[in-house]
């Protein structure tokens, strides 16, 4: 599939698109408060960051109000409503991007359609009431994810697979029918394998080793690797030296057919993923010629 159908937008899948993440959150195991000093700032402070990442090179901005580090504290919905929706307002009236909005709550869900939204990413897969039907509804793109345990709270609690690849997708290729059940098209869905979320490091590499046998489900694939407990944990590294570790797994999921890279350090990425898809491509020109 070339494109990605986001509402009114489209998004080319002929190369590698980079997701900018851009948390309104003061808890973000990586970046928390960046962008959240206080209420009457935060919405400025943001739409600058948002500039900044497009400028990068970023095609898709991620908006989350929730942090969905390994044991975070959930967000109150007004919360997450008064954090998110003016945010995507902004970012809607003054940039030309996807803009994506990270949310597991119907409610949200659909304030940031009404706000300007293009894409909903759910890591609960859009397992709580009404997601599903509010994101079939919206004509938004979506991305579903794999997630072990039932939220980020308790994940990371003694993840257990037979085989992790055959696990992650037998759960996505669940979860596409779902949302082939519920109306929404093939053009809009995009598959998330969830690294991190309720697995240990060898599940991690182990899915990374072996990505390309999720595309037995014909669907684009977004991978978030960056700054992640995967890569601390291989390097031992804290999370502001993993600069250099997610760009290796950048270039290895762009290798292994990853459709979207969901990333912190968008112009490093941006570089990184291009040198990569030149290579590649001179690759199969020769193979052409010969």
């Amino acid at each position: 599939m070339a494109v990605l159908k986001c509402a009114e937008r489209s998004l080319d899948l002929k190369r590698v698109q980079v997701m900018g993440i851009l948390n309104v959150t003061p808890d973000s195991f990586s970046d928390g408060g960046s962008v959240y000093e206080d209420r009457s700032l935060s919405v400025a402070q943001a739409l600058r960051k948002a500039e900044q990442l497009v400028k990068e090179g970023a095609s898709i901005i991620d908006i989350g109000g929730e942090s969905t580090r390994p044991g975070a504290t959930p967000v109150p919905l007004e919360e997450e409503l008064a954090r998110v929706v003016p945010v995507v307002e902004a970012v809607a009236r003054e940039l030309d991007v996807v803009i994506s909005v990270d949310t597991s709550a119907p409610e949200v869900m659909q304030a940031a359609a009404d706000a300007g939204a293009h894409l909903l990413n759910d890591v609960r897969a859009f397992s709580r009431p009404g997601t599903l039907e509010v994101a079939a509804a919206t004509e938004l793109a979506i991305c579903t994810m794999h997630m072990q345990g039932q939220s980020p709270a308790d994940m990371q609690q003694n993840p257990e697979y037979r085989d992790v690849v055959d696990e992650v997708t037998g759960f996505l290729k669940h979860q596409v029918e779902r949302c082939r059940n519920a109306g929404i098209a093939d053009e809009r869905i995009l598959l998330d394998p969830g690294f991190g979320f309720g697995k240990t490091l060898e599940h991690n590499l182990q899915l990374l080793n072996r990505l390309e046998q999720l595309h037995i489900l014909e669907l684009p694939l977004l991978v978030g690797t960056s700054r992640k407990s995967m890569i601390g944990l291989a390097l031992n590294r804290p999370v502001d030296e993993r600069l250099y570790g997610s760009l290796a797994t950048a270039v290895l999921a762009t290798t292994k057919g990853a459709k979207v890279i969901r990333v912190h350090d968008v112009a490093a990425t941006v570089d990184a993923v291009r040198m990569t898809e030149a290579v590649l491509e001179e690759g199969v020109q020769m193979e052409q010629t010969q």
